[in-house]
């Protein structure tokens, strides 16, 4: 069994508080390597995805990326998702990077080809058509840190632990990390802490440019989770189409020179025109009350 859905936000902050008690943590580790979850009521459109392989400090083996591509294909297609927040289930750990005891039995070929298969992976979290926040509580080094570039939006805790350290293994960031770190940070500061390996906490993250926020840690461990649920929740009181295409026209637009950016965006606000969302907000804005979108 490769994901375990759970049925509401209530019981996701008890797992979450479970996995901080060692004495339950192997009744946790069977539920699979990923823990997916739509919420409802007020929180309905914000997609909950965990990973969950303690055993392995959440490192990036077949497992988990099969598991994670198949959850990546599920909310790729489910157009009421809004929003979606990757997080870890593990204590102390976002994701510990490459499993090296799998990478160490492949030969270059098989090498070769998983890191182009992990790339891929990181690259259909980057496509995901909503906004993606990634919430970082503890460790996120070498491939860690490539899957939380590769979100929207990033939180980490004061706690957190984050840095290419491939170049101190004898290896170069192959998962999109020598690309989306110099397109977040100044290009002088991505050099620099690819070139030393360098490992940075919350705090020095977010002076970086490398995360949106920081939160100093609380006592249920799960701050950034927690100040990812509120971004969420800013964000699933806009229009479900209009967030796509407003990702979609900054994605592709920021490829390219300013003025084939704006012809992207008007390809992209052309998209939104014809949608009742785009009535609702302007009905909702002259009847001066709460817009109710439905996503189409």
């Amino acid at each position: 069994m490769w994901i375990q859905r759970v049925n509401s936000f209530k019981q996701i902050r008890k797992l979450q508080s479970v996995k901080y008690l060692s004495t339950k943590i192997q009744d946790f580790e069977n539920v699979g390597p990923i823990v997916f979850h739509k919420l409802g009521g007020e929180d309905k459109g914000i997609a909950v995805y965990g990973l969950n392989s303690p055993k392995a400090r959440n490192a990036l083996g077949f497992d988990l990326i099969q598991s994670m591509r198949e959850v990546n294909q599920l909310i790729r297609e489910d157009t009421k998702i809004s929003v979606v927040i990757l997080h870890s289930l593990v204590p102390g750990i976002f994701c510990a990077g490459a499993n090296l005891k799998e990478r160490f039995k492949m030969n270059d070929d098989e090498v070769a080809t998983f890191v182009r298969g992990l790339r891929n992976t990181f690259i259909e979290i980057e496509d995901l058509p909503m906004p993606t926040i990634a919430a970082v509580e503890g460790v996120a080094v070498g491939g860690g840190l490539e899957l939380a570039l590769a979100c929207d939006i990033r939180v980490a805790a004061e706690t957190a632990k984050l840095g290419l350290i491939e170049t101190g293994r004898g290896l170069i960031p192959g998962a999109g990390g020598t690309q989306r770190l110099p397109r977040v940070v100044h290009l002088n500061i991505a050099k620099e802490l690819i070139f030393t390996s360098r490992i940075v906490n919350g705090t020095e993250a977010k002076d970086l440019g490398l995360v949106n926020h920081v939160v100093p840690q609380n006592n249920k461990n799960n701050a950034a989770f927690e100040k990812s649920m509120t971004i969420a929740r800013e964000i699933i009181s806009n229009a479900p189409i209009a967030l796509r295409c407003a990702k979609q026209a900054i994605n592709e637009g920021v490829q390219l020179s300013i003025k084939d950016g704006y012809e992207v965006e008007q390809k992209c606000y052309e998209i939104n025109i014809p949608t009742k969302d785009r009535q609702e907000g302007m009905l909702s804005f002259m009847e001066k009350r709460k817009p109710q979108y439905q996503g189409h």
